[in-house]
């Protein structure tokens, strides 16, 4: 058997290469298999990679743009030849957006569509949100939880419904931004109970819409840093939910678990966004996009897990943090990032 009809040979010895190979050609079933796999992934790809049509004439809204995923979106559709519509909270962050873009992109303070009323709405991406207040439950008051579903929740609802028929006449697309955390509960507060409940809004959203060719996409990052994420915004929230505790309570956590807390993201938050511009320009968008390896390769899979599993292992990695207290080290703000995040950047 000639090498070079096999360029590895070199790496693998001639007698298991030989052997492989008889084991493979002389086994029909093992060979349908890996044929009927390799098929099947190829078209996979064929589908995956086909891109809609006529990009120049669509409109997208884009909600939360003053910075992160939003304004790093709003850039790249704007690049792409789309319409976008990008909401600030801030007339810096529009006037900022504005200057860095083309005629094509309009930057507002609120969503406006009257624009769009012949041509429709392609695209909605609702990426607006907080993470603040997180902490663990018992230190929340209701204020805590409504101040935090008021925006991720009831706000996407809210505007979604209200474009919904432009979108139906555009036969368009709708992103929800949601999280890993809409998978897999690491924190308390409201910022996961609004997550698992976008993600069964989508749910919804998708399999109603499926009648009128409107595709809804759900896009699940780890953990990335943007404002969503400010350490310094986290930590004073945190330090606003302590002082506010019953001496009884604090007694019970100890004030070391304050201080242990901490927070490690990725910077690459272009991993995102290419997500969410897949969901918008590809002919056949997934139903949901896992952006992060973290989330891929960790939360995720642990998510699927029965409870008492992805407890044990969730606990595990509590332990991995250094200064463990007699409290539990604070999973509410991931500190367990300093030894699952360390993100090689391309």
């Amino acid at each position: 058997m000639h090498s070079a009809f096999y360029p590895f040979t070199h790496l693998v010895p001639h007698s298991l290469l030989k052997l492989g190979l008889v084991l493979l050609f002389s086994n029909p079933v093992l060979l349908c298999i890996l044929a009927t796999f390799a098929v099947v992934t190829l078209a996979w790809y064929i589908r995956d990679s086909l891109k809609v049509d006529s990009i120049t004439e669509k409109f997208v809204l884009v909600t939360g743009c003053d910075s992160g995923f939003g304004n790093l979106l709003a850039h790249q559709l704007d690049q792409k030849g789309f319409h976008v519509i990008a909401t600030c909270l801030t007339e810096k962050g529009c006037m900022d957006l504005k200057a860095e873009t083309s005629w094509r992109l309009k930057a507002v303070l609120i969503p406006v569509s009257n624009t769009l009323s012949h041509a429709g709405l392609w695209g909605l991406v609702n990426n607006a949100g907080r993470s603040i207040p997180v902490g663990p439950s018992e230190w929340m008051q209701m204020e805590d939880f409504r101040n935090i579903l008021n925006v991720n929740l009831f706000g996407l609802i809210e505007l979604t419904l209200k474009l919904l028929p432009l979108l139906k006449k555009a036969r368009g697309r709708v992103v929800n931004v949601s999280s890993v955390m809409g998978r897999l509960v690491l924190t308390g507060g409201g910022y996961c109970v609004s997550k698992w409940a976008v993600e069964s809004f989508s749910d919804s959203l998708r399999r109603d819409m499926r009648h009128f060719g409107v595709k809804v996409s759900i896009i699940e990052p780890g953990f990335f840093k943007t404002a969503v994420t400010n350490v310094n915004l986290i930590d004073a929230d945190l330090r606003r939910l302590w002082d506010q505790l019953h001496i009884d309570v604090k007694e019970t956590y100890g004030e070391k678990y304050l201080q242990n807390c901490d927070l490690l993201c990725s910077k690459d938050i272009s991993k995102v966004t290419h997500c969410m511009e897949h969901a918008l320009t590809a002919r056949h968008p997934r139903s949901r996009y896992t952006a992060g390896w973290d989330a891929r390769l960790i939360w995720l899979p642990i998510s699927y897990l029965p409870s008492f599993m992805a407890d044990f292992i969730i606990n595990m990695l509590e332990l991995l943090v250094p200064d463990y207290t007699h409290a539990p080290p604070s999973i509410y703000k991931l500190k367990v990032a300093r030894v699952l995040r360390r993100r090689v950047h391309k």
